[in-house]
């Protein structure tokens, strides 16, 4: 009996197909979803419309190949940053790795696409598996440094309040003393880390 399987894509069919998620990336991470069309994406990639069309032929199939390839990337840069140097506090490197992380296109895309699955169910449904897997904690385990280990709440608290905070700072806007503002509120996202996780006094937040 013939194998009726799909053959596996040619090399080159797949780096056109990496290629073009790349693209998607970029103009996720500049632009926004809005600006995530076929023909900008092929003109991102610098191929044609029907280069993009052949790897993906209606929305859903774009979304379904995207989520794993934001899925990869994060990984890979959250294993980029490594373990913290000798004498650097772990939860300190893993605050420090994420706030710089959060500008890296992979990231700066799957913060888009949470902002739009609010209002659209088709995005919401795409990420969801990718969403659970990176608030549990089992993709990204170098930011898990904050809450140290375990499922205690107070562990769990921890992790939230750092991450939580850093994208709402990222993603907020500083009018004036940006630099000084930004850097008193990651020196007390530290400090109150700390405190959740026993490493200080719980009261001892503001850093003096």
């Amino acid at each position: 009996m013939a194998n009726s399987a799909s053959p596996a894509p040619s090399r080159r069919a797949e780096r056109t197909r990496l290629r073009l998620l790349d693209s998607v990336v970029d103009l996720l991470s500049e632009s926004g979803l809005a600006s995530v069309t076929p023909a900008a994406i092929a003109a991102r990639a610098g191929l044609a419309r029907t280069a993009y069309l052949y790897h993906f032929p209606d929305r859903p199939a774009l979304l379904a190949a995207l989520a794993p390839h934001l899925r990869e990337g994060m990984a890979r840069l959250f294993d980029a940053a490594g373990r913290p140097p000798p004498g650097i506090d772990a939860s300190d490197h893993a605050i420090d790795t994420y706030w710089a992380l959060l500008f890296e296109p992979p990231f700066l895309a799957f913060a888009e696409l949470r902002s739009a699955a609010r209002a659209d169910p088709e995005v919401a449904g795409a990420i969801e598996d990718l969403l659970a897997d990176f608030d549990s904690g089992r993709l990204g385990g170098r930011f898990g440094a904050v809450a140290q280990a375990g499922e205690d709440p107070r562990f769990q608290t921890s992790r939230d309040l750092g991450r939580f905070l850093l994208e709402g700072l990222a993603r907020g806007g500083l009018s004036y003393d940006a630099d000084d503002r930004r850097r008193r509120l990651i020196a007390v996202v530290k400090r109150a880390v700390h405190g959740l996780n026993r490493k200080g006094a719980a009261q001892d937040l503001w850093p003096g």
